[in-house]
């Protein structure tokens, strides 16, 4: 979505709607400013002796009329602009959320979700009260003002009388220029600090179990209390600026109506209008008290919403870091080798590559055992092969294809990923192993939990496979999360599957079930088993440790164990500590 995209596309879509309700307005408008005129009338009929019982009753029900026209047509108009805001909401945030799952981790690493909350409530809401309200209230308040004037004129005020009433007036465009940027660049503060105390509250709220677990409930109260005061500086800031602008229209809008009672009554006094004349110019000068006030809301909606516009505009320039080529081709995965040559990556803004010189070739039906310390660049190696992160060109293949040229859905739709930390929504457990084949049957459900080794566990529960998860799957144990995430990667029968550590928080017989489950179950399939514990990649084809970001062995198991080397270390580490957990 382009930036200049976010409001043309909306107009296109609504402009009739928009000319429907301006052309109601100002026939409304047009209708109300006709009630002064009608008064006037009634006054010079009144003043001359001329009025009787039918005249009282007939301008009566003139009156009624066009009061009610102005209220039926003008309530229709606003009912129309009030309903294509709610349609701005509604395209404007499913636009941002497709824009939003478009753009790379790179960008999620750097912005948190309050953040992105904010754009989707605040900022969506702030430019949808300009457009809906603030052009409602400003084409109602602009009709009755060119209907008043124009009343005035064709109603035989003279045109001096009219320039010195409404002379005043003329001085809100030039305040407007003085104290609109202030406003606007206020508002965007607020907005700003608005944001920081969503991604603050949502930060707060994850970890409520944490805070309480260290009893640091008062640091964290101040702290979110840190982000309310700004909040609250930020807006009183905004409201005394706000505050003096409304303050200073309407009192233009007195000074008008000084004129227009000093002058029109010295005239009227001197018999140069009549009296009715000056009703009428009285009441037109008060009825352009009200739009004038609603000019002066509007230009203050109108700021903040600039403010709104701006950051939704700065949000939807941001391009995405992984972008299909424009010939992106598909390619089978099961049948095309991965090659991957003279691989080094840094991320963005890092100092130093987490890979360096990776060279490594997996058959297809091979399984690959990755081991290695934190931080090695186990998990970065991951998210090259998913194009979470652009790996250079040319470093990664499939087969003869740079994997910068395939498409991201034939990459990513035949690659099965189970990350270690298992998140699970907020639904029931079947959605969410079937998450990526949403047309599953119940059967290929049941199996893949079978597999996963959480099929009993399920079942123990009084909705089986239709328990719904609290957030985050929160409902389940940290190993049954994993291997319901587990499960999620088996039902999808990928060419490709890739384990980053998935089986940690497991005991060692469910470990080695699974394990064997993979061995049974995907054989003939490709895998990439991530892990620190040496029993979950013993079984492997090839094994390669990392460290340092750089591939220092590279091996069967047995070769590995009788090689000297960090491998042969850590199986001795881990080999000892069965022994003595056996022991007792």
């Amino acid at each position: 979505m382009k930036s200049e995209g976010l409001l043309k596309p909306y107009f296109a879509q609504t402009w009739r709607f928009y000319l429907i309700s301006i052309l109601l307005h100002a026939s409304a408008s047009l209708i109300f400013a006709y009630f002064p005129r009608v008064l006037g009338d009634f006054t010079d009929h009144l003043q001359s002796g001329k009025l009787v019982t039918n005249d009282i009753a007939r301008y009566g029900l003139l009156l009624l009329v066009i009061g009610a026209s102005y209220s039926i047509i003008g309530g229709f108009g606003q009912y129309l602009v009030m309903y294509v805001g709610r349609l701005f909401e509604n395209i404007t945030r499913r636009r941002l959320f497709s824009h939003f799952s478009g753009l790379s981790e790179h960008y999620y690493s750097k912005n948190g979700v309050g953040k992105m909350l904010s754009y989707f409530m605040n900022d969506v809401t702030g430019v949808r009260e300009a457009i809906s309200m603030g052009i409602n209230q400003l084409s109602m308040a602009t009709m009755l003002l060119l209907s008043c004037v124009g009343s005035m004129i064709a109603g035989g005020i003279p045109l001096y009388l009219i320039a010195a009433s409404v002379m005043p007036l003329l001085l809100i465009p030039w305040i407007v220029t003085r104290i609109g940027p202030v406003i606007r660049q206020r508002s965007r503060k607020v907005q700003e600090s608005l944001g920081e105390m969503t991604e603050s509250a949502e930060e707060q709220f994850s970890g409520i179990r944490v805070t309480k677990k260290f009893a640091v409930e008062p640091i964290m109260i101040r702290r979110f209390g840190a982000h309310v005061d700004r909040i609250r500086d930020n807006q009183l800031s905004l409201v005394r600026m706000s505050s003096l602008f409304q303050a200073i229209v309407p009192f233009l809008g007195s000074l008008s109506l000084i004129v227009a009672l000093a002058f029109g009554g010295y005239l009227t006094v001197t018999d140069r209008i009549t009296l009715g004349d000056f009703v009428a110019l009285t009441m037109y000068i008060r009825m352009l008290m009200n739009p004038l006030q609603q000019i002066g809301n509007v230009i203050n909606t109108l700021q903040r919403s600039r403010a709104s516009l701006q950051r939704l505009t700065e949000l939807v320039a941001v391009q995405p870091d992984i972008v299909e080529a424009e010939d992106a081709s598909e390619i089978d995965l099961g049948r095309s080798p991965l090659r991957i040559r003279n691989l080094t990556f840094t991320y963005p803004e890092a100092k130093r590559p987490s890979l360096q010189q990776i060279d490594l070739e997996l058959a297809p039906g091979m399984t690959l055992g990755i081991v290695g310390r934190t931080g090695s660049g186990k998990t970065t190696l991951v998210k090259l092969l998913l194009r979470i992160y652009e790996p250079p060109a040319g470093t990664i293949r499939f087969g003869d294809t740079d994997i910068r040229e395939l498409t991201l859905e034939s990459l990513r739709g035949q690659i099965a990923y189970v990350p270690q930390d298992g998140f699970l929504f907020s639904t029931t457990i079947r959605d969410n192993i079937a998450f990526a084949r949403r047309q599953a049957g119940q059967n290929q459900v049941e199996t893949a939990a079978k597999q996963a080794r959480i099929y009993d566990n399920i079942l123990d529960f009084p909705d089986r496979f239709e328990t719904k998860l609290g957030e985050r799957g929160l409902t389940l144990s940290g190993g049954q999360r994993q291997r319901t995430s587990l499960a999620r990667g088996f039902i999808m029968q990928a060419p490709l599957m890739i384990m980053d550590d998935s089986v940690s928080a497991v005991d060692a017989v469910t470990e080695t079930e699974i394990v064997q489950t993979i061995d049974r179950e995907r054989r003939g399939k490709t895998n990439i088993i991530i892990a620190h514990k040496i029993s979950a990649v013993k079984h492997a084809d090839l094994i390669i440790v990392l460290e340092g970001g750089k591939i220092v062995q590279r091996g069967r198991h047995e070769e590995l164990v009788a090689t000297p080397g960090p491998y042969a270390e850590l199986h001795t580490i881990q080999e000892e500590g069965s022994r003595y957990a056996h022991g007792y």
